[in-house]
């Protein structure tokens, strides 16, 4: 069944919403990121997505601590996908030798895509390509700049390269509710073979039904920031909507 993917993304230790990719426009909705985890554990959620996104800034690890209480707080019940600041083969290693389930590789794969073929051939299975886009070209450093590559483009790089998803993010839709860029996401879903997991404007119950039909089957999932903190999705409801979808 698809997977819906609860999203953590921390700023200067808190579990935070950005709106628009925009660092200055973010809101904090709980001090304690590892209890947010915990949550969403206990209301069903197998599968988690978090981002450093000082990290993505940085280049490097920022809240690495957190990360490590969320790991520690949720074990090995829940999937943990990381992203925002992993540059080198050395932090991959490091971070999946503490237990992520994958890592998600942003602003390398335009940089460095070499590294990213590399390491999806020594971690068979836990190397995700995330790939943000403001109107259709990729954006990288935490959103900051815009390259020239369009995200068709970029996806298809990875083409046999043994990725096991590549994240999609619609940064013009990100944090504000305005439901998922379907057309797009399912064109590049259509375009290449590697998975692809829907993310940014989330709104409703209403994009979670979206994910079940037919045309949306080649998505592994989507990801929900602030549909689910504000309440506008119920957890359970979501998930029963997901499971009948099998």
């Amino acid at each position: 069944m698809p997977i819906l993917f609860p999203a953590i993304d921390l700023k200067d230790g808190a579990c935070v919403r950005l709106k628009l990719g925009l660092m200055d426009q973010a809101t904090v909705y709980n001090a304690e990121p590892a209890a947010q985890a915990r949550e969403f554990r206990d209301a069903g959620f197998d599968h988690l997505h978090v981002v450093d996104l000082n990290g993505a800034f940085a280049g490097r690890a920022v809240n690495d601590a957190v990360v490590d209480a969320i790991l520690a707080a949720v074990g090995s019940q829940m999937k943990v996908q990381l992203g925002g600041g992993i540059r080198t083969m050395d932090d991959i290693e490091r971070w999946l030798g503490k237990g992520l389930a994958r890592v998600i590789l942003g602003t390398v794969a335009v940089r460095d895509p070499d590294l990213v073929r590399a390491a999806a051939k020594r971690f068979p299975g836990q190397i995700a390509v995330g790939i943000d886009a403001k109107g259709g070209k990729v954006a990288v450093e935490g959103w900051a700049e815009t390259s020239e590559l369009t995200v068709v483009a970029l996806a298809r790089q990875f083409e046999d390269a043994g990725v096991a998803a590549v994240i999609y993010t619609d940064v013009d839709r990100d944090g504000i509710l305005t439901g998922i860029n379907w057309e797009a996401t399912i064109d590049l879903a259509e375009q290449v073979s590697i998975p692809v997991i829907a993310s940014g404007g989330l709104a409703s119950l209403a994009d979670v039904v979206r994910l079940t039909m037919p045309d949306a089957r080649r998505l592994e999932g989507a990801i929900s920031g602030r549909a689910l903190y504000d309440g506008r999705i119920d957890p359970r409801e979501a998930l029963d909507v997901l499971a009948a979808a099998r």
